[in-house]
């Protein structure tokens, strides 16, 4: 088995999936209702092909793919939309998140509702939310795995809303010490894990897996989405072309995974030490200190948990479906998903 190479995800295809659901006559989608194409443009497909086109990385797509494959699927066989259905869950997850977050920029450009305003940069992220489940509906898939479908994305847009619950009202300044890891851990299995093993489900549930292979996948989704967040958050600290994400983090008091490592290495004085730092800190300028102790204590050993972590995940899936030459390209695409966060760019 050989997964398609990893790299920046291409926007066109969604693009174009955008521009097809505004179109008349199409089947399931919101058409023009017989109104100016002008009108809409303004109130929802022009900040949505304006958001939709900023391209990410393409681990969710390739998930999906991932759970097609290991489903028993072939993946030239694979529908084209399917994994297309978890990008724009995503989208429309950022866009929610950066408005509930006060967030300046997202991928190198400012945030939508910097530019259309909080109506209807929230209407166009919500509107992401349900459009996926218009696309599975049309989707040539028996009756049962669409109804699989469904309940796995409803399920996993409640979890996620728990995750985003405690990502908004949980502060590190306001937990002790010895519960920051599990905060962590929770928070993280609520937002970026439910995602990720959604991907994997779903890609499992179209090449009509078993239940267990397809349970397995979605644990295993779970678990890679947890590490993507660890890299995610040590990456603010540790690649200074990121440091805008670490600053944000650390102005919010969020309960990250730096915080949760430094909770680990950190004596009780010395880490409280740190949280008193980061209360009293007025601006930026002061947070610096703190992103170079974070640096300099979690540069290898935060890297070392990552990759501790993945190796622990791809182990339990080689354990329910049997090892493989698809192990060693996986282990292969999270190294490089690895370095995708921490090369300056």
């Amino acid at each position: 088995m050989k997964l398609a190479e990893a790299h920046a995800l291409d926007p066109r295809p969604l693009l174009a999936l955008l521009e097809q659901a505004f179109a008349d006559g199409e089947p399931g989608g919101p058409g023009t209702h017989g109104l100016s194409p002008a009108l809409w443009e303004r109130a929802l497909l022009g900040p949505l092909r304006q958001f939709l086109a900023r391209p990410g990385k393409e681990l969710r797509a390739r998930m999906v793919e991932l759970g097609f494959v290991l489903g028993g699927g072939e993946r030239d066989a694979m529908p084209a939309e399917l994994p297309l259905l978890i990008e724009i869950l995503h989208a429309g997850s950022l866009i929610v998140d950066d408005i509930e977050d006060g967030s300046e920029l997202r991928r190198g450009l400012p945030c939508l509702h910097r530019l259309h305003g909080v109506p209807l940069a929230l209407n166009a992220g919500n509107w992401l939310y349900f459009w996926p489940q218009t696309l599975l509906a049309r989707m040539a898939l028996p009756a049962e795995a669409r109804l699989n479908a469904h309940e796995r994305i409803a399920h996993c847009l409640l979890r996620c809303h728990e995750g985003q619950a405690l990502d908004l009202t949980a502060r590190v300044t306001e937990i002790a010490r010895g519960d920051v890891p599990g905060v962590a851990r929770t928070l993280t299995a609520l937002k970026s894990g439910q995602l990720v093993g959604l991907a994997t489900a779903l890609g499992a549930v179209a090449a009509a897996a078993g239940d267990l292979r397809i349970d397995a996948l979605a644990r295993f989704g779970c678990e890679v989405g947890a590490g993507v967040q660890m890299l995610d958050d040590l990456s603010g600290v540790l690649n200074p072309a990121r440091r805008d994400k670490a600053l944000e983090d650390l102005r919010l008091g969020r309960v990250t995974w730096v915080w949760a490592f430094l909770a680990a290495d950190l004596d009780e004085v010395s880490y409280a030490a740190e949280v008193e730092r980061l209360r009293g800190a007025g601006d930026d300028v002061a947070l610096e200190p703190l992103i170079e102790l974070c640096r300099f204590r979690l540069g290898m050993t935060g890297l070392r948990r990552v990759r501790r972590h993945f190796d622990d995940a791809l182990g339990a899936l080689q354990q329910a479906l049997g090892d493989g030459s698809w192990s060693e390209d996986v282990r292969a695409q999270l190294a490089r998903l690895e370095r995708q966060f921490l090369e300056a760019t």
